[in-house]
């Protein structure tokens, strides 16, 4: 087999094992929804992942000793081997190993493709494929100096965010600037910064994301815009079908995914984080993989978003997307929350097996309307019972 090809398997097999490198709630979540279809699982955990959440849901393993030191080429049959030799290998996250994908298709299928990965894991090559495929975003810079950090901000103006391309999620590695005092603060504790991209804050009137799915023969489906509020970069609550969607807002959700779908080759759930501005879509972010803002879908879709995903990286028909009614989504960060606190008879409990500590996602709760302004007054009632 040439090199960078994707070994094929046979769709629809329903003793078909999935590989997922990752084992966080993501994890757990494909797994529960795959259950039911007769799929089996196992995970990869890496270094410094506890496992917890995917604990009696399939095959646990760890990178082999020395792995390190290992060729890509050597460490993907070691791999493949542990994780029980998988139909389909797929990711829940988009800090994993690339060359080891890309190794492992020699092997068995992986979706989504690396190449999707790799571009989703750097902002800056991120950005250069928005740009590329002709969708709109905040003005942006990559810089690699502080000295070209400065320029960027010049000619940008403030106010600015700085991301660093890698290995930032949730708030994390990312800087607001508002004025000049705040860059000199930021200077004064930086020497040097690694690869970051420099974006002009733009005045947003609120935040959507979309959720895509392509399966393996290329049918695609989407599910209704989704409605996200963010506090400190982490999202709190999700509200869909997104309200006030005209006609031509419509139409730029629609020519964008029809634009970031046709030009990767995608397999898989896809998310797009946007923002709107002056009735204008632009891209943030993309996510290869299933997504938090798509959690409602659990109760909320004909198929969750999970569901789908295994549909389309399993060659299995893919679900309806259709949602009846309205759905909501409130995350758990840092705070302990039980089933009975929870659970009302249009609200449902999800939680990840996880431990508690400051901001981190612990679990959340779907909350089903059939009307949207009264969902978003429970949504509101909801967080303000959990967080204040």
């Amino acid at each position: 087999m040439a090199p960078g090809t994707n070994r094929q398997h046979t769709g629809g097999r329903l003793d078909m094992q999935i590989g997922i490198i990752g084992c966080g709630q993501l994890a757990r979540m494909l797994a529960l929804a795959g259950w039911p279809l007769g799929l089996k699982f196992s995970f990869l955990a890496e270094p410094g992942d506890s496992g917890d959440c995917v604990l009696g849901l399939g095959n646990l393993v760890s990178m082999p000793d020395g792995f390190e030191k290992m060729s890509s080429v050597a460490l993907a049959e070691k791999v493949y081997l542990a994780l029980d030799k998988p139909n389909v290998i797929t990711v829940e996250k988009e800090s994993v190993p690339v060359d080891l994908l890309e190794a492992l298709k020699t092997h068995c299928a992986v979706y989504p493709d690396p190449k999707a990965v790799r571009i989703c894991q750097n902002r800056g090559c991120e950005k250069e494929f928005i740009e590329g495929v002709g969708a709109a975003m905040a003005p942006k810079i990559v810089v690699n100096t502080t000295q070209e950090l400065e320029a960027a901000i010049e000619q940008l103006g403030f106010p600015v965010i700085v991301k660093t391309c890698e290995d930032g999620y949730d708030g994390l590695n990312q800087w607001k600037m508002d004025d000049a005092d705040d860059l000199a603060k930021f200077l004064a504790s930086h020497d040097s910064i690694v690869e970051s991209v420099v974006e002009k804050r733009v005045n947003f009137s609120r935040e959507i994301s979309l959720i895509l799915v392509r399966a393996t023969d290329g049918r695609t489906a989407s599910y209704p815009a989704t409605q996200n509020w963010h506090e400190g970069g982490i999202l709190r609550a999700s509200l869909a079908p997104a309200q006030n969607i005209d006609d031509d807002l419509a139409k730029q959700i629609e020519d964008l995914a029809e634009r970031v779908l046709n030009n990767i080759d995608y397999v898989g759930v896809l998310a797009i984080e946007c923002f709107v501005v002056d009735g204008k879509l632009l891209v943030n972010e993309l996510a290869p993989r299933v997504h938090n803002s798509g959690h409602w879908t659990q109760q909320g879709a004909a198929t969750s978003q999970f569901e789908n995903h295994l549909r389309a990286i399993a060659g299995l028909p893919l679900g309806s997307t259709d949602v009846h009614g309205f759905a909501g989504m409130v995350n758990l960060l840092g705070v302990e929350v039980d089933a009975q606190t929870a659970l009302k008879p249009n609200a449902f409990f999800h939680t990840y097996n996880k431990f508690v500590r400051p901001n981190r996602k612990v679990g959340h709760i779907n909350i089903l309307h059939s009307d949207a302004n009264s969902l978003k007054q429970q949504l509101d009632e909801t967080l303000a019972a959990i967080y204040l």
